[in-house]
């Protein structure tokens, strides 16, 4: 009996990383009793007889887990967001960044595309960095010259003991950049990769690469960002500046929109917050307080 965890998954295999070494295992019929899927970036216990041959016995506890691309216990997500082609949307990366922080993931903002930005557009860009850089986010803005090594490595280096996902909409680039960091991945970028994983007799296959001694998804495919599924009053926990300033209103329970003494309203009056992240942050709420329920009907 031995522990790891599941590296890749292909048509039901399970291929295990156990000290360094890979062990290909299936599932017991009991997980499909139990209807229990094991994912990649499980943390599991396996039996074996072979490298080639074992079994899986039983899943730990997760972290989280996504349904695009199916993983768990995922550490941190690279929001991928382009400064043009599609423009960038303060709006847009807002719901990302929320999406991330609700799944208990930790965000890090890279932005593409700046190679097509002229010397003011690249300042603008300056300014939304330090946005975000003031509200806790990492951010990786690359130069707007050619050379990208410099962010590349970077973000490299945060991949050490890490679990690590890419997400971002369509166009902005998430194949182009993971196929800077891991050139030999040749991941289809532009078109081609809309009609990827859509055919018939497509090999069902989630995988990790390693790189930089952590765990990458080799496919961009975090995108269920549209719903949120928490109270409206729960919000203001997935703004980490709110977050980090909410003891000093003079509510308790404060969701920073109408209530006296609210600290983030006078830090937005004193341009000390971001009015677009806030304007967002209203909008959403607003969204989520006349969201209708769902009832789930049972047969």
């Amino acid at each position: 009996m031995a522990e790891g965890k599941i590296f890749q998954s292909l048509s039901g295999f399970y291929d295990i990383i156990s000290d360094g070494k890979i062990y290909r295992t299936r599932a017991r019929g009991n997980f499909r009793k139990r209807k229990i899927t094991p994912l990649v970036g499980d943390d599991v216990e396996f039996e074996f007889s072979s490298q080639k041959e074992g079994y899986l016995l039983k899943i730990f506890d997760r972290k989280n887990s996504l349904v695009r691309p199916p993983i768990a216990n995922i550490d941190q997500a690279v929001v991928v967001t382009s400064a043009v082609q599609p423009d960038f949307s303060y709006n847009l990366l807002d719901r990302q960044l929320v999406a991330v922080e609700i799944n208990k993931i930790t965000p890090i903002i890279y932005f593409t595309k700046t190679d097509l930005l002229d010397d003011k557009q690249f300042e603008y860009f300056k300014g939304v960095k330090k946005v975000y850089e003031q509200a806790g986010y990492k951010v990786i803005l690359p130069s707007n010259s050619e050379d990208k090594a410099e962010s590349v490595n970077e973000i490299k280096s945060l991949f050490e003991n890490k679990e690590t996902v890419f997400m971002g909409q369509t166009g902005a680039g998430k194949s182009t950049l993971l196929n800077q960091i891991s050139p030999d991945l040749n991941l289809a970028t532009g078109e081609i990769s809309m009609a990827l994983n859509r055919g018939k007799h497509t090999t069902r296959k989630v995988s990790f690469i390693q790189i930089n001694n952590g765990l990458v998804a080799d496919t961009p495919g975090f995108s269920s960002y549209e719903a949120f599924d928490i109270r409206p009053e729960e919000l203001r926990d997935y703004f980490p500046e709110f977050r980090a300033n909410a003891d000093r209103c003079k509510f308790r329970g404060c969701v920073h929109i109408n209530e006296p003494g609210c600290a983030i309203k006078a830090m937005l009056d004193e341009d000390e917050l971001s009015h677009e992240r806030y304007h967002d942050y209203v909008q959403l709420y607003d969204l989520l307080k006349n969201k209708k329920p769902i009832y789930n009907k049972k047969k």
